[in-house]
């Protein structure tokens, strides 16, 4: 493996909580707040999409793992006083906000938590400890999750009266079904790395201490396969639960037909 590429935001990047190494076609993305438990905040949530839009062209896997005993403890509870974060709408000052301003500042927000499922990328998360509220939905941007046997997921916004809106009841619904979903958004309960893993919420299940290596090995696996048959099976993936079985089928006849011509030299 080569050196890690030095990003150049990395000063900028680690004030507001995030790392990023490039490592030939590796990307890991680090949480790198460990004494505030990575709790969240727009400042992280602005150099999360900076990250996504910064990405060089050769990288396929993504990594997002977090530094410290919690991936992410959620929301930076200032958010929550009259007095906010500096700098920072506050929710009383959100609350008193416009429709459409209301809308585009949490459009802002979720998209740090959207692009990690890209046609053109393959996002695993490293999960350790509490992953709750934001930090539970930025896992669930991901589209894998290797979790340490500490994990506690929770999704505690119902619990402070609001409702997850980080573009992660889609992902949650999508891995677990309705029913579940809904029990563990409206009951705000803790979901451990046994249930998460018999769900689906989760890939793999490894001891704490093995977590970044089990991670990484994934991400190994997922760059040997030639990348543009790995681009159009997720596109099948994604879009399979939105087509009927023929239509899905015509769907996958059209991507062997677009790899076949690749591979042949023939295709546009």
């Amino acid at each position: 493996m080569t050196a890690p590429a030095t990003d150049p935001q990395t000063p900028h990047r680690e004030r507001d909580g995030v790392r990023l190494e490039i490592d030939g076609e590796l990307a890991v993305v680090t949480l790198c707040q460990p004494k505030r438990r990575n709790a969240q905040s727009p400042a992280l949530w602005r150099a999360l999409t900076a990250v996504g839009r910064e990405l060089p062209g050769t990288v396929r896997v993504v990594l997002l793992r977090a530094e410290g005993v919690s991936f992410s403890a959620g929301l930076d509870r200032a958010m929550f006083t009259p007095e906010g974060i500096p700098g920072e709408p506050g929710f009383l000052q959100l609350a008193a906000a416009g429709d459409q301003e209301l809308d585009e500042t949490i459009a802002d927000y979720q998209e740090a938590f959207t692009w990690w499922r890209r046609p053109d990328l393959i996002t695993v998360a490293a999960v350790q400890g509490h992953a709750v509220g934001a930090g539970f939905q930025l896992a669930l941007g991901c589209d894998l999750r290797v979790v340490a046997e500490d994990v506690q997921f929770s999704m505690k916004e119902t619990s402070l009266g609001l409702v997850p809106d980080l573009a992660g009841t889609k992902p949650l619904t999508e891995l677990v079904g309705y029913a579940r979903a809904l029990e563990i958004c409206a009951t705000g309960r803790w979901v451990g790395a046994a249930e998460a893993t018999a769900i689906g919420l989760a890939n793999l299940a490894v001891p704490a201490a093995e977590l970044d290596a089990a991670a990484r090995d994934l991400a190994a696996a997922l760059l040997a396969a030639p990348r543009a048959a790995v681009i159009e099976t997720k596109a099948l993936l994604q879009g399979a639960a939105g087509r009927s079985y023929d239509e899905q089928r015509s769907a996958e006849r059209a991507a062997q037909a677009r790899r076949l011509r690749d591979l042949a030299g023939i295709g546009d």
